[in-house]
């Protein structure tokens, strides 16, 4: 990943307008961009690994990410392509595990990322709006987890039972 200068407006408007952060005040906004950094990757290129220690999460500004998962033979299975305004790796940041997934960049991607010791420090200067931040990512996983939940219950045959 090749981090990129963008200044603390530039990070702003970029934040503004992606999904985690879209019921943030402008002002919230700004207080946490310092925080983030911007990254541009090129097109297949490892953003991080299965089982890789996971130290950062990432807003995709721009390109898409694909998002694969190792299979019971192994073989990296394709689950989701994130878009603009999406977000991911948040789990490892806020629980210091391994990552659950591979993403790796599906075109030329320009992310905004949080890493784990940025957000410990937000909780520290500007707690109000840090817990802001926790509270959205919890949101979204539990979001996310009702749709796999209802996806699982979909594929499942009653014979199961």
């Amino acid at each position: 990943m090749l981090e990129k200068s963008a200044t603390s407006n530039e990070l702003s408007d970029m934040l503004s307008e992606c999904d985690l952060l879209r019921d943030f005040s402008y002002t919230d906004v700004i207080s946490v961009a310092r925080y983030f950094n911007f990254v541009e990757i090129e097109e297949n290129s490892m953003i991080f690994e299965e089982g890789d220690a996971g130290a950062f999460m990432c807003i995709v500004n721009s390109g898409k990410v694909s998002v694969l998962k190792s299979n019971h033979e192994g073989k990296n299975v394709g689950i989701a392509t994130l878009q603009t305004g999406r977000t991911f790796g948040e789990m490892a940041v806020l629980d210091g595990e391994r990552r659950s997934a591979t993403c790796i960049a599906a075109t030329d991607c320009n992310l905004l990322t949080l890493s784990r010791d940025s957000l410990d420090k937000m909780l520290i200067e500007v707690p109000a709006t840090a817990a802001k931040i926790v509270r959205a990512v919890a949101i979204s996983l539990s979001r996310r987890l009702r749709m796999a939940d209802g996806q699982l219950v979909d594929r499942m045959d009653s014979s199961d039972y």
